[in-house]
């Protein structure tokens, strides 16, 4: 293997670690590349393998087919009224589960289009009058996703008794993520909540029986890919058999077993991590809104940031790896998304993926006032733009961001160099453009400090080159010689960041072994736990929206990604959730009990809401927390002087910061050993002393009231946490 080649002999000082050396391997790479395929092009192209995991032979570039893209276009959608209608009469039984899946109910005609450098879409019901609503808030950013999109994947084929379901039906791909709800109980009462979580009125909890079927008929139709297997909810941790649902689904050989989570089990009981850990689970997708107490409050929970944390510390400690998921709320914690990025950066050892996820209004929220929805909601392109702001420019809307789709070039290679008699495809992530898009970030772990590799690395050149590569189909070894002078050639070294080797852009793109059970940072880590060498991550940083009745269009539907596993077979994500409701007409025909019924039986589980706490969770942790940067730069009569805009609790570092106050200067030197309790309270601190900066510009004789009450808060802050207070 050629990346074993580059690893092979390599120090701290490695010959593949100078500018100028890598900058001489990129260009030798890119003359080779040119010269072979001066040739190849002009050579009849290779026949395409037929895996017996797949459909047909492989893809070529130009087999692949793509839906309806650009703007303006007609697609089709669902009337937001009907749909609710059609779905009270099939629940209720009025109406017959066939008429829903032949008959077209609620469906509609829409129109997308751009308007005033937006994209939007439009649809007019003949009874319930005409729809609006946004789709991107930049329609040069959605153009350039759409432009790059790489194809679909196979139709699925052999699949009649998975995808069952009319106009609702996928009919491309495997999925990348098959997400499997265990019950409908949650320990919280969240807004936003896909599935209005212990507000219907019973219980739906699959057997164990059940689950089992799900993750066999998840494997008996092509394409056979290898896919993640995500428990969810509800609380999947809730359900009796949840560490007998990841052993079964490792023992079927699925990949990746993750579990969608609030995590407040993990944070709970350490017990609870190993054991998950010994069962088989990969992963999490940790509901996580913000760094700080007041970005998680609106999930009712009191103390839900500390739980965060410890689930974190826990999960790290035993070896499962850490999504934060977030869902993006305008108006709600938009603001400070890029802060999240830079936590999952300072704590990359710890957190490898972040998925923005902007709101779906569909379960508790499907029937939130317009004006509501209207200004709460938020697109992949406002993401962003937010994003690209709050970095400082790290991140750009125009250079950094690709289709999800974009990365099944890469699989397409490895799906060659696998052979014909692999058991499984590669995870391929072919999902809609306006589905899911993602960006890559180089993170120095000694550092937290990074930088996009889109800067460096030619990408959307690579994509190509990868075509080319599949098209050809030379075989494995010229694949892979192919391959190792696609990625070398499309590295910049001058732009990377200094010491970063392109040894380490070979081990991102390029696995150890053509194994499609593959983990980016794994491959990046040194092959010595104490090499000084052993500085590079990737932190990936995905956004997936998924839609609701304001912006549902069956073009997505039918190529999903994250199709449910349910006991009626596969649906896509959206269609499940929203749509007509698949949701709640599957969880009524196989409800479990009544609530009374099941808390006669059962009892009643702890629901944290209203502001009441978890017990027992333990503010130590060994987290980077931000704790009053971004404050402070909002506000321009505030000026700090930090000595570092993080604390690290185990090491107890020390934080001084000046706040001009009229003529005073008050000066805190922080030591403590609690950071969340630390950046709450200097964060009420500081919004008293912005409070008295601006009052007093309108009304000077108000400034000694509001300094006083600002006192009292520092008083408080040294009360509490014995911290030294100057003044």
């Amino acid at each position: 293997m050629f990346s074993d080649n580059f690893r092979r002999g390599e120090t701290e000082r490695s010959r593949f670690s100078g500018v100028k050396t890598s900058r001489l391997v990129s260009s030798l790479s890119d003359v080779a590349w040119k010269a072979f395929q001066s040739v190849n092009r002009r050579v009849p192209e290779g026949e395409a393998i037929r895996p017996r995991w797949a459909p047909g032979p492989l893809l070529k570039s130009y087999e692949r087919t793509a839906p309806p893209l650009g703007f303006p276009r007609e697609t089709d959608s669902l009337c937001p009224r009907c749909v609710k209608e059609v779905r009270e009469s099939v629940i209720s039984g009025a109406t017959p589960l066939e008429d829903l899946m032949h008959a077209h109910p609620g469906e509609i005609k829409a129109q997308i289009f751009e308007e005033d450098g937006k994209v939007f879409m439009t649809k007019t019901c003949p009874k319930h009058g005409r729809f609006k609503d946004i789709m991107a808030t930049d329609a040069r950013f959605l153009e350039r996703i759409e432009s790059l999109f790489f194809g679909r994947d196979f139709r699925s084929a052999e699949d009649t008794h998975v995808h069952k379901h009319g106009t609702s039906n996928i009919q491309f791909g495997r999925g990348a993520v098959l997400t499997v709800d265990l019950t409908n109980r949650c320990n919280m009462m969240c807004n936003p909540c896909f599935m209005d979580a212990n507000q219907v009125g019973y219980v739906h909890e699959p057997t164990f029986e059940d689950t089992k079927a799900i993750l066999d008929r998840a494997v008996s139709f092509k394409p056979r890919r290898q896919i993640i297997i995500l428990f969810s909810g509800g609380e999947p941790t809730l359900s009796p058999y949840f560490l007998d649902a990841v052993a079964y689904a490792k023992k079927v050989g699925f990949y990746r077993i993750l579990a969608a989570t609030n995590g407040i089990r993990y944070a709970e009981d350490i017990e609870f991590c190993k054991a998950a850990k010994e069962a088989g689970q990969h992963g999490v997708y940790l509901q996580f809104d913000g760094v700080s107490e007041e970005k998680n409050k609106h999930r009712g929970v009191g103390n839900l940031f500390d739980v965060k944390l410890r689930a974190i510390e826990n999960l790290a400690s035993v070896g499962i790896k850490v999504t934060l998921v977030t869902t993006i709320v305008n108006t709600i914690n938009n603001d400070a998304i890029g802060q999240i990025v830079e936590f999952a950066a300072k704590n990359i050892d710890k957190v490898q993926t972040i998925a923005f996820q902007p709101v779906s209004f569909t379960g508790r929220d499907e029937d939130v006032p317009d004006q509501v929805r209207e200004r709460q909601r938020y697109t992949l392109a406002g993401m962003a733009e937010d994003l690209d702001k709050q970095l400082d420019g790290r991140m750009k809307p125009l250079r950094d961001w690709f289709p999800l789709s974009s990365y099944s070039a890469f699989t397409s290679v490895m799906d060659m160099l696998q052979g014909a008699d692999a058991p499984w495809g590669w995870s391929s992530c072919n999902c809609h453009p306006n589905c899911g898009i993602f960006t890559l970030a180089v993170v120095n772990r000694k550092t937290g400090e990074f930088k996009s590799l889109f800067d460096f690395f030619d990408y959307e050149q690579f994509m190509k080159d990868v075509s080319v590569i599949t098209d050809t189909a030379r075989g494995k070894k010229l694949t892979m010689a192919q391959l190792a002078m696609a990625i070398m050639r499309n590295f910049k070294p001058e732009r990377a960041p200094e010491g970063f080797p392109v040894s380490q852009i070979v081990n991102l793109f390029k696995p150890s072994s053509a194994n499609s059970n593959s983990d980016r940072n794994d491959r990046m880590k040194a092959q010595k736990s104490d090499d000084p060498a052993d500085v590079w991550r990737v932190l990936c940083v995905e956004g997936m929206w998924f839609q609701d009745l304001f912006n549902y269009d069956f073009r997505r539907t039918e190529m999903c990604v994250i199709p449910y596993g349910t006991q009626e077979g596969e649906i896509s994500f959206c269609a499940y959730n929203t749509g007509v409701g698949w949701r709640q007409i599957i969880e009524n025909m196989h409800k479990t009990a009544g609530l009374a019924e099941w808390y006669k039986e059962h009892g009643r589980h702890p629901v944290y809401a209203k502001g009441k706490a978890v017990p027992g969770i333990s503010k130590k942790h060994s987290l980077s927390l931000p704790v009053v940067q971004a404050i402070l730069a909002k506000d321009v009569d505030v000026q700090p002087a930090v000595v570092t805009p993080y604390i690290v609790e185990a090491e107890s570092e020390a934080l001084c910061m000046e706040v001009g106050m009229t003529d005073d200067t008050i000066t805190l030197d922080l030591t403590t050993t609690d950071a969340a309790q630390v950046q709450e309270l200097a964060e009420r601190c500081l919004a008293a002393i912005r409070e008295s900066n601006e009052r007093a510009q309108r009304d000077a004789d108000e400034i000694t009231e509001l300094q006083a009450e600002t006192c009292v808060l520092l008083q408080q802050l040294k009360t509490t946490l014995n911290v030294e207070t100057t003044r």
